[in-house]
């Protein structure tokens, strides 16, 4: 491949993948409040891990909700950057159909393309209705005038799948399952891509780290003050008034 498809990728992956995604970051840390993210943590869990500080307590609380959200926000990201590639190479766009999110014809086949983020994203029913929706995608394609074969992927950002083909009794719910560097090189035609990812990423990353970890200790100091004020006494975590906090009743 030659360096002005790399170039646009880095450029993509910095100003609308790791970009918006430290704003997300940023946003949602400074969002937090300590009672609105108490109300919602089980009190016997935090008790059962022996937790005697109000300062690991607080940062555990704080890691756990930011980290709930990460998954999702990256993987949507990155999603939107496999449409980019995708447009950039073979006029891909975003999908209206469901349970797919990108299509795009190369060599004669029209594909449909759910993406999500690791491999095990889903339960059998959940599966199930993406092989459904699948179905009604072909369906949908023929009646718009699709002439080419029209096949379905489910492609992950991340992980491995060494049995990509997904047979099923039905054959328009039969699908492909590309993971990790066989989704990246399924939408660009080119096996290092998954690879080159990381550079851009490892750089911008560097660049935005140092703001956050500054805001990140300021609402870490600031909810434990907040819980020393209202969840200790005798400089201890006072677990009945937290207990009473989460579900006492008003």
């Amino acid at each position: 491949m030659n360096k002005t498809p790399y170039q646009d990728y880095y450029n993509f992956l910095s100003e609308n993948v790791i970009t918006p995604f430290y704003h997300s970051r940023f946003d949602k840390l400074n969002s937090l409040k300590l009672k609105d993210v108490l109300k919602r943590k089980n009190p016997y869990l935090l008790k059962a891990k022996n937790i005697e500080l109000a300062g690991d307590l607080v940062k555990g609380i704080i890691d756990a909700f930011l980290s709930s959200q990460e998954e999702t926000i990256f993987g949507n990201l990155l999603e939107g950057f496999a449409i980019h590639v995708s447009k950039v190479l073979y006029g891909g766009f975003k999908s209206e159909l469901k349970s797919a999110d990108l299509e795009f014809e190369r060599k004669n086949i029209y594909y449909v393309v759910g993406i999500k983020s690791g491999t095990n994203w889903g339960n059998a029913d959940q599966v199930s209705k993406m092989r459904d929706n699948f179905k009604l995608a072909r369906t949908i394609l023929l009646e718009r005038g699709i002439k080419n074969e029209i096949v379905a992927v489910n492609g992950c950002i991340y992980g491995k799948d060494r049995s990509p083909f997904k047979r099923h009794e039905d054959i328009e719910k039969q699908y492909y399952k590309y993971a990790g560097q066989d989704f990246w090189n399924f939408i660009s035609d080119d096996d290092n891509l998954y690879r080159e990812i990381i550079a851009p990423i490892d750089r911008e990353a560097r660049e935005k780290d140092d703001a956050f970890k500054k805001a990140y200790a300021a609402k870490v100091n600031e909810m434990t003050q907040d819980f020393i004020e209202n969840f200790m006494t005798d400089n201890q975590i006072d677990w009945i008034k937290l207990v009473d906090f989460v579900s006492k009743r008003v």
